[in-house]
């Protein structure tokens, strides 16, 4: 039931997850502590070698929380640019889109780009991380190019998408207010040494942050990608590092069955391999949470579908994460995961409080079917049908489990996104895979350079032609 007490001050995410075991679930689909046990030791290997890592400084997201220096200038930079502009614009897309957006949607009002700006305080903020000619003219034709300023985010500085936006972007920009102007509405992400686009930062003397270096896209929104669109936007990224800060001592500790990260990728592993359940459903029951589950989908599908081990042997690793938001897709997915094939686990993530709840009236009182839910409020009803819904999949010998925070705040969220990066990291060990690599994205880019006549990439376009020789013999 929605509680209105006082929140703890301290981020805490809760890990309920009784409802995988065996003697819950009363069928031979659950988990059972002897099996959970038997990865204790790959597990105390894994934090061995993860810790003296980052010793090593080869794993730095794990302390992006710790970034004091970095965040002031980011703090200042954002002050800055919070003054001169009415709109923020993202182009980046994957890790540097889908971190922003989702503490975007989770930490700012829901019609806060709605707002007249004497209401909202601070600019609006677009992230825009897809192609789609659609969206981006659209937006450009909606904003004002001399209240607007542009954040490019590309790690490599070579990402096609991200390219092209910022080509529209820079033409328009160009046409509208001049060359000279261009620098003034454009700040840059990328790495600190190469790529085209540090190399245009360098020409040009644009505003430029850095990627840190050894933190891929789908690790980096504790880094400046994130905390700068934040900053500007009002989000108080102080508190969101704090967060992070509290659960990087619970996500470090040795003990597997103390440390909710490693015990979330244990659970999911177990499942996966000894239960076959190889789809991971992350159902949110708020709305502001919906943008962190598409987040989570990225890190979980990017960093554990491997085809191959480390050890070189095919392992087809990895499960297949889907986004369900809660009460909604009870009337439409639920149906598949009650009676449907049974390869899912449903990852339910819910709120102890809620930051503002709305009384249902007492009327109707002559009928029955509506007057019984007078005097409750809406939050109490939410979350009364995500514990009806765990309970029935639970009768059902469906695994469930369940991340509960205090209450959607930075420093919950904070602790949220760190604890299941660290979990994607040590689900790897438990895979024997390379959590930090993306080997199977990289045929389908290098088709698209070839076909869209980048130089060096031409044998790309020939091997896509002579794959598709029979163009229609499939086709009505």
């Amino acid at each position: 039931m929605a509680n209105t007490k006082s929140v703890p001050k301290e981020p805490k995410v809760e890990l309920d997850f009784n409802n995988v075991m065996a003697d819950i679930l009363k069928s031979d689909q659950g988990l059972t502590i002897k099996e959970i046990n038997k990865l204790k030791p790959e597990m105390t290997e894994a934090h061995k070698d993860l810790m003296q890592r980052r010793k090593n400084e080869e794993l730095p997201f794990y302390d992006l929380p710790f970034q004091t220096q970095e965040l002031k200038s980011i703090r200042r930079l954002a002050d800055d640019i919070r003054k001169r502009t009415e709109n923020f614009v993202v182009l980046g897309i994957g890790g540097s889109a889908l971190g922003t957006r989702a503490l975007f949607k989770a930490l700012s009002p829901h019609n806060h780009n709605l707002l007249e700006s004497s209401k909202r305080r601070f600019p609006r903020l677009f992230v825009v991380d897809n192609i789609d000619p659609e969206t981006l003219t659209t937006l450009l034709n909606f904003v004002d190019p001399r209240h607007t300023f542009f954040n490019i985010v590309t790690k490599s500085g070579t990402t096609t998408e991200t390219i092209s936006q910022f080509m529209i972007v820079h033409d328009r920009l160009r046409r509208s207010l001049g060359r000279s102007s261009v620098r003034d509405h454009v700040i840059v992400t990328t790495d600190s040494k190469q790529g085209f686009m540090r190399e245009l930062v360098n020409q040009e003397d644009y505003h430029a942050l850095e990627v840190p270096e050894g933190v891929g896209g789908r690790f980096s929104v504790l880094s400046p990608v994130s905390l700068l669109p934040l900053a500007v936007t009002g989000i108080n990224v102080v508190e969101l590092l704090k967060g992070a800060v509290v659960a990087s001592k619970a996500c470090t500790h040795a003990n597997m069955m103390r440390n909710p990260a490693y015990l979330f990728a244990a659970l999911n592993f177990a499942l996966r391999q000894w239960r076959k359940r190889s789809i991971l459903v992350m159902m949110p029951y708020a709305d502001a949470l919906m943008d962190f589950a598409e987040w989570f989908n990225q890190l979980w599908a990017e960093s554990l579908g491997k085809q191959y081990g480390i050890d070189g042997k095919e392992v087809l690793a990895g499960q297949t994460p889907v986004k369900a938001l809660g009460a909604t897709d009870q009337h439409s997915q639920l149906q598949l995961y009650m009676e449907g094939p049974e390869d899912k686990v449903v990852v339910f993530v819910g709120q102890k409080f809620y930051r503002v709840d709305t009384r249902i009236p007492s009327i109707f009182k002559e009928n029955e079917g509506l007057a019984y839910l007078g005097g409750y409020t809406l939050g109490e009803l939410i979350q009364t049908e995500q514990a009806a819904t765990a309970r029935a999949l639970t009768m059902a010998g469906r695994p469930n489990m369940t991340l509960t925070i205090p209450r959607i705040t930075p420093a919950s969220m904070g602790y949220l996104m760190y604890l299941l990066e660290v979990a994607a990291v040590a689900s790897g060990y438990l895979y024997k895979i390379d959590p930090f690599d993306q080997p199977g994205v990289e045929l389908s880019k290098k088709f698209t350079y070839g076909l869209m006549g980048r130089p060096g990439f031409e044998s790309f376009k020939e091997q896509f032609n002579r794959g598709n020789r029979p163009k229609k013999k499939y086709i009505i």
